[in-house]
């Protein structure tokens, strides 16, 4: 059957009476599952199962679940899932196009797609189109809580059939959307009907647009289409076509302009010399051309050499428009290639899985305005120029300021904040958020004694039945954290516990550790400071790049990877990202273990040994 679509809008109005859901960027499918078997098709009607096996064999393993559903029929989008904000086309693209089953079969295995389903069809053979959208929806969120299904985006959840959840709120869902460089988001009215094939203004599609400065190239005679390109290392370098979103008048006097200015002309192409300079606005970059390109708007105020490929990479990644990144070329190590640029689109890439540590707390950053190669400050009173997004929060007679949002904190990387210190609480916290050890070895030349020591605190955990997470400092230690639950528990209270773990330490091993704080009186032994864990004191972010030699990020870690063989010099801003790209994120579950973390147990016995 051919599935309800969405119109596009450019334009959309925040109105009652309408819901806000993900728009993920995969195939549209619908999934029917009744006494004949199972089904997955496309909106053109095609199987889809035999590429993406996975999602059969998930549902016929959960088979005794589903029976008392059935028929069933589900609406949805089969995705690569990257976040709970966003798909990755591209990967799901290429699983598309296999053939191979035993080649599929390894993908299915090793980056399994996933079902989100936005709509219920049939449940239990009863046809659900003619109920308004929210009721469908609520049937919908009822199925899955009676299957234990989960009722949130989890891209590292074993669960292939996934829900998307229907926001009221707007606001916040697009600034994830954006955060997450995601894909869109789909409006449906509250009481919109489910009708078959349909077109509908009932529900909207809202992209997240990406902007390219650009010049014509070429006009293709037979279609219509203008190619566009710009300048890479002083070559016309093509990026696509556009058509869309041109009037017809713009058209015929394109046409007409290129006709009169061509230099040749061939059976298929008029082609011209960059002249004709316009912003083109696009999903994405896939196989070297715009995804979706459509016509925004002529800059007649830009020169063809001005639209290069530098700077279209560096707009592709949707930084907030009306900040301006000054000096993106600055070089801003002596042993690295790392421009300015280059440390903009990390943070840019790394924010969503930064930003939640710096939420709500006060920031300490060191700036490197000169790069390595002039002296560093640092810097916690928010200064006069701030613009007025960067909110602000006072605590010791200081304005710190307070990175909430994406647009402060590649503020902040413009003014060359290149260290990210927080402290152990948030700004609304009574006591600790967590307990942090810095393992802090007295030269990266004892960097083995931050492992032995972080190997013999994993130990002591297991046997508590605590959580803990570990990373690198980013210079030459290790950290380990125990999320802890908000306004629960004192500084005081957590003293004991750092208190208790460093006297393990050292009576597991004093010639390896010490809590002797005279720096000539530690000897090469690594020196567990559990008086550093307390209120006021910080300690780098997770992710923050580091200024030093090696160009050093403070990279979560997955525990099976601490081992002699670790060498924190190998964790740099390019290290970190690939990692999460292959790996995904060790600290993501960090702030759901605060509600499972049992702390109060071990708390109780220390203090009755007190």
């Amino acid at each position: 059957m051919k599935p309800m679509l969405p119109t596009l809008t450019f334009d959309l109005t925040i109105q009652p009476d309408w819901l806000y859901e993900v728009k993920y960027d995969g195939f549209r499918a619908i999934l029917n599952w009744d006494k004949s078997g199972i089904t997955l098709t496309s909106r053109n009607d095609k199987p889809l199962l035999a590429q993406f096996s996975e999602i059969k064999e998930y549902l016929e393993s959960h088979e005794e679940f589903f029976q008392s559903h059935l028929p069933l029929r589900l609406d949805g989008e089969l995705v690569f899932l990257e976040s709970p904000y966003k798909a990755n086309f591209s990967t799901i693209q290429i699983r598309g196009r296999m053939k191979a089953t035993k080649k599929i079969a390894e993908q299915a295995v090793k980056s399994p797609c996933r079902f989100m389903v936005f709509d219920i069809l049939v449940l239990a053979g009863k046809a659900m189109h003619s109920k308004p959208f929210d009721k469908r929806k609520d049937e919908l969120f009822n199925l899955f809580k009676q299957l234990s299904l989960p009722i949130e985006a989890d891209p590292y959840s074993d669960h292939l059939i996934q829900f998307v959840v229907a926001h009221t709120e707007f606001n916040k869902l697009w600034e994830n959307v954006v955060l997450q460089d995601g894909e869109g988001i789909i409006a449906k009215h509250k009481n919109s009907l489910w009708e078959e094939g349909k077109r509908s203004l009932q529900w909207l599609k809202y992209k997240n647009w990406k902007y390219v400065s650009c010049f014509i190239t070429s006009f293709e005679k037979t279609n219509g289409y203008f190619y566009v390109g710009v300048y890479k290392e002083g070559e016309i370098h093509g990026i696509g076509q556009v058509l869309f979103g041109l009037k017809p008048d713009e058209k015929s006097a394109l046409q007409s302009t290129i006709k009169q200015n061509m230099v040749r002309e061939d059976s298929q192409f008029i082609y011209v010399d960059p002249a004709i300079c316009l912003e083109v606005k696009y999903l994405e970059l896939y196989d070297n051309h715009l995804r979706e390109p459509h016509f925004h708007t002529f800059r007649f105020d830009l020169k063809p050499k001005e639209c290069t490929y530098e700077q279209f990479i560096f707009k592709q990644k949707n930084l907030p428009e009306d900040l301006d990144i000054t000096h993106p070329d600055k070089p801003l190590w002596k042993n690295h290639d790392i421009q300015k640029a280059d440390f903009i689109l990390y943070l840019r890439e790394i924010s969503p899985y930064m930003l939640p540590f710096l939420e709500n707390r006060i920031l300490t950053v060191i700036r490197y305005p000169h790069g390595m190669f002039g002296d560093p400050f640092y810097q916690k009173n928010c200064p006069d120029y701030a613009p007025d997004f960067v909110q602000t929060h006072q605590a010791e007679g200081i304005d710190y300021i307070v990175c909430n949002n994406l647009k402060t904190f590649i503020w902040l990387g413009n003014q060359l904040a290149i260290e990210f210190h927080i402290p152990f609480q948030t700004i609304h916290s009574k006591g600790a958020s967590e307990i942090v050890f810095d393992l802090d070895p007295p030269s990266k030349d004892e960097f083995h004694l931050a492992v032995k020591a972080a190997l013999l605190i994993k130990e002591v955990l297991d046997q508590l039945n605590l959580i803990g997470y570990i990373k690198t400092s980013g210079n030459k230690g290790l950290q380990i954290y125990l999320p802890l639950p908000e306004n629960v528990y004192s500084f005081e209270d957590t003293r004991l516990f750092t208190s208790f773990i460093a006297d393990y330490l050292i009576s597991k091993d004093p010639d390896s550790f010490t809590i002797e704080r005279m720096k000539k009186n530690r000897g090469n032994r690594l020196y567990v400071d559990y008086v550093q864990h307390s209120e006021g004191k910080t300690i780098v972010a997770p992710y923050s790049m580091r200024g030093n030699e090696h160009a050093g990020v403070a990279t979560p870690l997955y525990w099976e990877e601490v081992s002699d063989k670790l060498n924190p010099v190998h964790f740099t801003m390019e290290n970190a990202l690939n990692r999460i790209r292959k790996q995904g994120d060790p600290f993501k579950n960090y702030f759901q273990t605060k509600s499972i973390q049992a702390f109060e147990p071990v708390l109780e016995v220390l203090k009755a040994k007190k």
